[in-house]
Parts: structure tokens; sequence; C-alpha cells
């Protein structure tokens, strides 16, 4: 049913401003080529989109939570962020290792549809839910990203602040868990095309760029 104008009318124009500018930050902060981009995409691919789309979502949800407290400006929660930076960032690189040899490790089937979500209802949901923990646990322990929310909404906040913050957050959230759903479902839908060479590939050249960019910290550090 097409929403009517009037309703549209009756949305203030800063509104729909704030939103639309908050929908496309939380696109740019999905759409680079990262360790969630990498899993989405091996997940779509092993397991089809709904794993992709779970994948994806936790990572949707993080950004949202720190989109908040880059929204609400809450200092004292950023500092506690910082301060919990040294040990932060081994943890998400040791979850980045952890991955990459699951993935390195998974089976490969001839047909795509032979490694599906499992049959039974609880097997799915608890699949389904590791993966959404997952990434929303990864993205989480990069205290970075809120580094780049402050900057973004400290600037969006000085030209609407008649708005509420909460508007700037949905936006983030739906930008993200947007691009996640393309994402996830372009790739499984293409999914079908991939044999197990191709499959057995991705998941070698996926799991070799986790344990780079779980690296990268340590290396970057030592220049």
């Amino acid at each position: 049913m097409p929403v009517p104008f009037d309703l549209l009318d009756a949305i203030p124009a800063d509104a729909l401003a704030l939103f639309a500018q908050s929908f496309l930050i939380g696109l740019s902060m999905a759409a680079p080529v990262g360790p969630i981009g990498l899993l989405t995409i091996q997940r779509s691919l092993q397991l089809g989109p709904r794993a992709g789309l779970a994948t994806g979502l936790g990572a949707a949800v993080a950004d949202a939570a720190y989109g908040a407290i880059g929204a609400y400006g809450i200092s004292g929660l950023v500092t506690w962020l910082g301060a919990l930076r040294p040990v932060l960032v081994p943890v998400g690189g040791a979850v980045l290792l952890w991955l990459a040899w699951g993935i390195w490790r998974a089976p490969v089937a001839e047909r795509a549809a032979a490694l599906d979500l499992p049959a039974h209802r609880a097997g799915r949901i608890r699949l389904l839910a590791g993966c959404f923990a997952g990434t929303l646990l990864l993205t989480l322990s990069n205290p970075a990203t809120i580094l780049s929310f402050l900057a973004v909404f400290g600037a969006l906040a000085g030209r609407h602040e008649v708005v509420s913050p909460g508007l700037m957050v949905v936006g983030v959230f739906a930008g993200s868990a947007a691009w996640w759903l393309l994402l996830s479902t372009t790739i499984g839908h293409w999914r079908e095309r991939f044999d197990a060479t191709w499959r057995r590939r991705v998941n070698r050249g996926s799991a070799a760029l986790l344990v780079g960019l779980a690296l990268w910290p340590w290396l970057a550090g030592g220049r």
C-alpha cells in the first residue's frame, strides 16, 4: 500500500535530511571490504543468504550501538573504551584467527545446497544466532570505530539540533543493514554457479585475508 503524500509532508524536512545522511553513514561504514564483508561473502556462499545476512546484521547492530554513543555524546563510555583498547585489539585479533582457521578447514561439498542451513529449526536458530553474535562481538571489539562515529555525528548534530539523536541511530542501522541485505542476497543468488573448486578458493582466500587483518595491528605498530 503506497504511503500517502500527506504523511510524507508531515515529516519535517530536517528529519528526512538527517535520516538520509545517517543512512549513508551506515552504508559507507559497512560497504568497505573488511573482516565482516569477507565473513558475509563466505557464509553466503557456504550456508546461504540467511547466514550471510545474520552475519552482517551483527555488525549493523554494533554500528548502531557505537552510533548511539556518538549521537548522544557519552564521553565517559568513549574514555572507557579507549582504555580497553590494549585488551580489545588482541581479543579481536584472536577471534579473527579462530574464524580464519575454521574457514580454512570448512568442508566444501560438490553442490552449494549440500552445505545449507541445518534442517531442524533449533539447529538453524543456533547457527544463525552464532553468526550474528560472532560479528556483533567482533565489531564491538574494535573501539576505533567509535572515533569515526564521534567525528561524523558531532558534525551532524551541530546542523540538526532539533532532531532526536535516536533518528541518527536508526538511520545508521538502516544503512548498514541495507548493505548486508544486498550483499548476502546477491552472493546467495549466485552461489549455485560456484563449483567446489571455486568455493574452496574463496574459503582459502578469505581465511588468508582474515589472518592478515588479525596481524595487521602488530605489523603496523612495529614500524
